[in-house]
C-alpha cells in the first residue's frame, strides 16, 4: 500500500533543494570544518604557549608543527577556525537583517520610503567595498578594533547588493492577489510582510545569508593579512598574517601558512555548493526542472511497486 505525503509536507519539502551528490560533499564540507572550529578548541592546548622547537614540522607531537616561537600550529588552527566562523556567522546575521529592511520593507510601502531606500543602496554599490573597508577599520583604534567591530564593518560595507535582489522578489510578490486582500482586510504592514511575503523569498534570504558569510570570512581574511583585523580575537587572517610576518614562505614552513587557507578555501567552497543547490530553488526554470525530476522518479518508483505486485500475485498479472 502506497503511503502519500500530505501537501504541507510535500510544500516544506519544495523548500528544500534536492540532495545531490555535489550537495553532499558541500554539506560535509560545511558541517565538518564547523565542527572543527566548535569542538576542536576543547580538544587542543594552548594555542599561545612559547617552547623551545621552532619550524618543527608536523610529528607525533605537534600533528600541524610549530611556529618560530614554537607554538602549536594544530591549537592556534582550531581556535582560529572558530574565530572566523563568530565573525563570518555575525556579518551573516547583520547584513541579511540589513538588506531585510531596507529591500523588503522599502519595496512593501513604496514611493518615498522606496526611493530613498533605493537611493541609499545605490550608493553603496557604486562606493568600492575593500577600500572603504580598509578606510573605516584604519580609522577606528588598534585597541577598539575588535570582532564586533570588523563585523560591523563588514555588514555595513556588504549590505547593498542583497538588499537590490530582495527589493525586486518583493516588488513581485506585493502585487500577488493574497498580499492585496491582507491589504483590504485592514491587517498591519509589519504582518503583511512577516505572514504574507518573507515566506514566500526565504530561499532568496538564505541564499543570500550564505554569500555574506562567504564574504565576510574572506574579507576579514584580507583585513587581518594586511593587520587591520580584529586585534583581541584569533582568526584565520590573523594566521596567514603572523605567517607572513615569520617568513613562513621564505622559511618552507608550508604547516603554517596552507593550513589556514586550506580551511578557508574548503568552507567557502562547502557554501557555494549548498549555495548553487539553493538557487535550484529561486530560479523557476530549475525549479520546474526538479519538479519534473521528482515527479519522473515517483512514477518509476510506482511503477517498481506495480511490478512486484503483479509478480507476486499471479491473479493480478492475469488480469
Amino acid at each position: 500500500m502506497c503511503i502519500r505525503d500530505s501537501p504541507i509536507r510535500s510544500g516544506w519539502r519544495m523548500l528544500l533543494p534536492t540532495m545531490t551528490p555535489w550537495l553532499a560533499v558541500g554539506l560535509s564540507l560545511v558541517v565538518g570544518i564547523t565542527l572543527f572550529g566548535l569542538i576542536g578548541p576543547f580538544l587542543v592546548g594552548d594555542p599561545e604557549q612559547i617552547r623551545d622547537q621552532g619550524l618543527t614540522g608536523p610529528s607525533g607531537e605537534f600533528w600541524l608543527g610549530t611556529t618560530q616561537t614554537g607554538q602549536d600550529v594544530l591549537a592556534q588552527l582550531a581556535h582560529a577556525t572558530r574565530g572566523s566562523l563568530q565573525i563570518g556567522f555575525l556579518v551573516g546575521v547583520l547584513a541579511t537583517l540589513l538588506s531585510a529592511f531596507f529591500g523588503i520593507y522599502g519595496a512593501y510601502k513604496g514611493r518615498f520610503v522606496d526611493e530613498a531606500f533605493s537611493l541609499l543602496s545605490n550608493v553603496f554599490l557604486v562606493i568600492p567595498g575593500l577600500p572603504l573597508i580598509i578606510v573605516i577599520s584604519g580609522f577606528v583604534p588598534r585597541e577598539s578594533r575588535g570582532l564586533w567591530t570588523i563585523a560591523v564593518v563588514l555588514a555595513v560595507t556588504g549590505w547593498a547588493a542583497s538588499a537590490r535582489v530582495l527589493r525586486a522578489q518583493t516588488l513581485s510578490v506585493r502585487n500577488r492577489d493574497y498580499v492585496a486582500a491582507s491589504q483590504v482586510a485592514g491587517e498591519r504592514p509589519w504582518r503583511v510582510i512577516m505572514v504574507e511575503i518573507l515566506p514566500n523569498l526565504l530561499p532568496v534570504i538564505a541564499s543570500q545569508f550564505v554569500f555574506a558569510v562567504i564574504a565576510a570570512i574572506l574579507g576579514e581574511a584580507g583585513l587581518s593579512f594586511i593587520g587591520l583585523g580584529a586585534s583581541n580575537s584569533s582568526t584565520l587572517g590573523t594566521m596567514l598574517y603572523y605567517a607572513q610576518n615569520g617568513f613562513a614562505l621564505s622559511l618552507g614552513a608550508w604547516w603554517w601558512f596552507i593550513p589556514p587557507g586550506l580551511i578557508i578555501a574548503m568552507f567557502g567552497t562547502g557554501l557555494s555548493i549548498v549555495n548553487f543547490s539553493i538557487d535550484e530553488i529561486i530560479n523557476p526554470k530549475l525549479k520546474n526542472l526538479r519538479l519534473h525530476r521528482k515527479r519522473a522518479r515517483r512514477a518509476a518508483r510506482l511503477e517498481r511497486q506495480l511490478t512486484r505486485t503483479a509478480s507476486a500475485d499471479p491473479e493480478v498479472s492475469d488480469r
